[in-house]
């Protein structure tokens, strides 16, 4: 007999929002019964689409009707409202990263482990049939032993199409803490924890100015680094590169690529869910089109928090884990040090890797 479905209370109903909630209907294992936001009116507006409550953050973390809070707060406050949902006796969902820095991510995993509670983090893009095909190949040995593997990430700046970009340039965002977890979340499931980085960073004089939406012409401050590279070394002696960047117009740089003794893999987008994933061996090291090995098959937002609800009714780990977003998000801490000191940083966090997911 399948578990009660597990009732999810949402804080923060903005732009990601929207694509929790077109997934919801597919995920059986979830519920939604409540919505809160600092603007009342929007939560009232989804609550009405949803047919749920819309509720004061207060109320939803004591809500009787909440097992689980989905966080979609600011990065900012992903902290504070994950420690007032656990306190409330909530488990844990949220967005990435798991808090603005590991100070702040501590306290978080400790009251959950306290509480016998669980904390979830996205993203769980990469429980999608893309990257763990990926993940089967390099299983099963399709390209040998690996050994490095190097991301490109870049674009102008989220200023063009958000059109309330401001915590992009703020603690908590940039091109590091926003798109990295998906890339770093991705080596670690392949090769494990990162032990140590090194790497540069640096930022533009370039004025950045909304370019959409009501907030059009408004010029915004930057108080992160735009551009960042990084080399990672992998406790299994892997070694990557990460670029990622707010200040490429245009490139032709490949997206992610991991090498292996037998071969190469192009993997797939770890922003995405279900884009292919190729393969180049030494026969004719001509990328081909694998067939879906592994993952999610159609999953979207919320597939993570589904495989946490499961795992909670059957006492097992789940894969979009707090103590894995922890290390990405020490990892990511320690490439920000390593380019303000120009030095090598040790990796003090751990990480298992999270189970892989069997094709359904």
């Amino acid at each position: 007999m399948n578990a009660a479905p597990l009732r999810v209370g949402m804080v923060g109903v903005g732009n990601i929002s929207r694509q929790y909630l077109e997934q919801f209907p597919s995920l059986p294992d979830l519920r939604l019964t409540a919505v809160a936001d600092l603007d009342t009116a929007r939560a009232a507006t989804v609550a009405d689409e949803q047919g749920v409550h819309a509720l004061g953050v207060d109320e939803l973390l004591q809500s009787d009707e909440v097992d689980v809070v989905l966080n979609l707060t600011v990065p900012a406050a992903h902290a504070e409202v994950a420690l007032r949902a656990l306190a409330a006796g909530k488990h844990v969902y949220g967005e990435k990263p798991l808090a603005l820095s590991t100070a702040e991510a501590s306290p978080v995993l400790a009251a959950a482990q306290t509480g016998g509670l669980r904390v979830g983090s996205a993203p769980d893009t990469v429980l999608g049939t893309g990257v763990q095909t990926a993940r089967a190949a390099l299983d099963e040995g399709r390209i040998g032993t690996p050994v490095a593997a190097a991301v490109s990430w870049s674009a102008p700046g989220h200023e063009l199409w958000h059109p309330a970009p401001g915590f992009y340039y703020q603690p908590g965002g940039g091109p590091l803490l926003d798109m990295g977890p998906y890339y770093l979340t991705s080596l670690v499931t392949f090769f494990g924890s990162v032990v140590r980085v090194s790497g540069s960073t640096t930022r533009s004089t370039r004025e950045r100015t909304v370019a959409t939406g009501p907030n059009a012409g408004q010029v915004l401050p930057v108080d992160v680094d735009t551009h960042v590279v990084a080399i990672l070394e992998h406790e299994g002696g892997v070694v990557s590169t990460l670029t990622v960047s707010f200040e490429v117009w245009a490139t032709e740089a490949p997206l992610f690529e991991v090498h292996g003794t037998a071969g190469s893999l192009s993997v797939a987008d770890p922003n995405r869910f279900s884009d292919p994933t190729r393969i180049a061996t030494p026969a004719d090291r001509t990328f081909r089109e694998l067939p879906v090995l592994a993952g999610f098959p159609d999953a979207g937002r919320g597939v993570g928090l589904a495989d946490m609800a499961r795992a909670i009714a059957s006492g097992e780990s789940h894969r979009a884990s707090g103590d894995l977003a922890f290390h990405v998000l020490d990892v990511m801490e320690s490439i920000v040090t390593a380019g303000r000191t120009h030095g090598v940083v040790e990796v003090v966090s751990r990480a298992s890797r999270p189970a892989a997911v069997p094709l359904a």
